[in-house]
């Protein structure tokens, strides 16, 4: 089988930091083909320099055996190459259709050809057997279906090779399954299909082939069915990795109730309901784990707890205390928090590793009124170290770190300063197995000494390994709570999508 798209040898330079030191993949025609890596591989920077985004330094890309070295995003497009982005591009002012065939639009005299701009959208969705509306807002859709117009946007123009990042980051169970659906489907067809992704499951189930890439470098490429899981960790991080399993014993929260929700509803700032009457118990030397969709309201239960969002009704105790007042207020109460998104709500990517390390701990480290400089450079070296957060350079800025040791700069500095509930929001989105491993690690200990900790995570892998019950939220109210045993995938699914009504567990 000829390849489709190839790259050898490919090096690249962002300054004095390599991103791909002798990087090669070879994506055969008409297969599913992914590509695996711990965070900072090199994997993003490789797949940008397929679709054009970026020129190697050294190497050479060729697509259907023509050399395309240094193409642009434009050349690539029309040669029938297109990437799927983790972070969708899309205008949610517009519709799909609209989306659709921005900057490529068929007109009528110098309009906006809005009947055949549906109609080619419709045509695309029938034929790759995507199920879009085509004149629907895409302020209006759901993540999944947001996930489908990113791929008839692709196809529009015409990509016959599609790159997709982390295609299932905040897909449901059975989104996720829709979407390997469309996958062979469009596999079946005749194209080509790349792959990035953490989750090794995933690569089990969908690819022919995967690429293994380990601090920039092509490590292996292999049959899917020639290898496992266990393997495929080895390879990228270059040491047997303990992976996500199910259970893992704990407190099973026998402790007192550390945290209390009564009929708590929760108003966006739209006004509309995103909470509405939650009643929930976190007790000390637990897990426990909240499931569902993006968007029904975890991010609010998160914020709301955390003191970000006001309470519009009900009340929230701690120890059998009214929480009341701010996000400071509750931090001094003993409620750490590692957000969900860790650029927006937990970092300064412009500040150094050491002094993202004491946001909001300054106090702590100053004297009349002055930074102690060396105290914090001493806090920041004793953290680096025990997280293990690479590289070891604690007066380089956290936006030059790689997304997974970012999160060990969130978590270092959450879990060791003074608490009893920890609040986990998406704590290893985008981290690779062995940082995925090593925050396993500290929430269980976490629940080991006595924390209460309360788990959010668009990840049913993890909410099954790590808790010891689960609540899943759809349309802001807790459809279901179930201990561990009850829990599986297609239970929590069910609920996750209102397959399973509301209450009736």
């Amino acid at each position: 089988m000829s390849s489709a798209i190839a790259a050898q040898d490919i090096h690249k330079h962002f300054g004095p930091v390599p991103a791909n030191a002798g990087a090669s993949v070879s994506v055969q025609a008409g297969e599913i083909h992914a590509v695996v890596g711990e965070n900072g591989a090199g994997k993003s920077t490789l797949m940008r320099i397929l679709s054009g985004m970026y020129a190697p330094d050294e190497g050479s890309v060729q697509v259907n055996g023509r050399d395309v070295t240094g193409w642009s995003t434009r050349e690539a497009i029309e040669a029938g190459v297109g990437m799927v982005h983790q972070h969708f591009m899309l205008v949610p002012t517009l519709t799909v259709a609209e989306n659709v065939v921005l900057g490529h639009e068929p007109k009528k005299g110098i309009r906006l050809d809005r009947a055949t701009a549906v109609q080619k959208v419709n045509e695309i969705a029938a034929r790759s057997r995507l199920s879009v509306p085509a004149e629907k807002l895409v302020s209006e859709l759901t993540v999944g279906e947001a996930q489908r117009v990113e791929i008839v946007k692709t196809l529009y123009r015409g990509a016959r090779i599609l790159i997709l990042d982390e295609p299932t980051a905040v897909l449901s169970p059975p989104e996720v399954q829709d979407l390997w659906q469309v996958l062979r489907q469009l596999r079946a067809d005749g194209g080509t299909i790349v792959v990035i992704t953490h989750k090794l499951d995933e690569v089990m189930e969908i690819s022919d082939r995967v690429t293994v890439m380990r601090q920039g470098r092509t490590v292996t490429t292999v049959n899917t069915r020639e290898t496992s899981p266990a393997e495929l960790a080895r390879a990228m991080v270059g040491r047997d990795v303990a992976l996500p399993a199910r259970g893992g014993g704990g407190g099973g929260g026998v402790g007192d109730v550390a945290l209390a929700l009564r009929g708590v509803r929760v108003k966006k700032r739209d006004g509309t309901i995103a909470l509405d009457g939650i009643n929930l118990e976190l007790r000390r030397g637990e897990i426990l784990g909240i499931a569902g969709v993006e968007g029904n309201g975890q991010t609010e239960l998160i914020e709301v707890i955390a003191g970000l969002l006001q309470v519009s009704g009900g009340d929230l105790k701690l120890f059998g205390q009214t929480l009341e007042g701010d996000a400071r207020s509750r931090f001094d109460a003993g409620i750490a928090h590692v957000p969900e998104d860790r650029h927006y709500r937990g970092l300064l990517l412009e500040y150094t590793v050491e002094d993202n390390l004491i946001l909001g701990l300054q106090h702590l480290f100053t004297n009349n009124g002055l930074l102690r400089r060396n105290a914090i450079h001493q806090n920041a070296v004793e953290k680096v170290k025990d997280f293990d957060i690479r590289p070891p350079r604690t007066e380089g800025t956290a936006g030059t770190l790689s997304g997974g040791n970012q999160q060990k700069i969130v978590i270092a500095r959450e879990l060791t300063r003074e608490h009893s509930v920890l609040l986990a929001a998406q704590p290893t989105r985008g981290v690779d197995v062995g940082a995925i491993e090593a925050i396993h690690t500290r929430l269980r200990a976490e629940r080991a000494a006595g924390k209460a900790v309360l788990l959010v995570s668009a990840d049913l892998n993890e909410i099954l390994a790590l808790s010891d019950r689960i609540a899943v939220l759809f349309r802001g109210r807790i459809a279901a709570t179930l201990s561990r045993d009850e829990a599986d995938q297609e239970r929590l699914g069910a609920y996750m999508t209102g397959a399973a009504s509301v209450g009736s567990a």
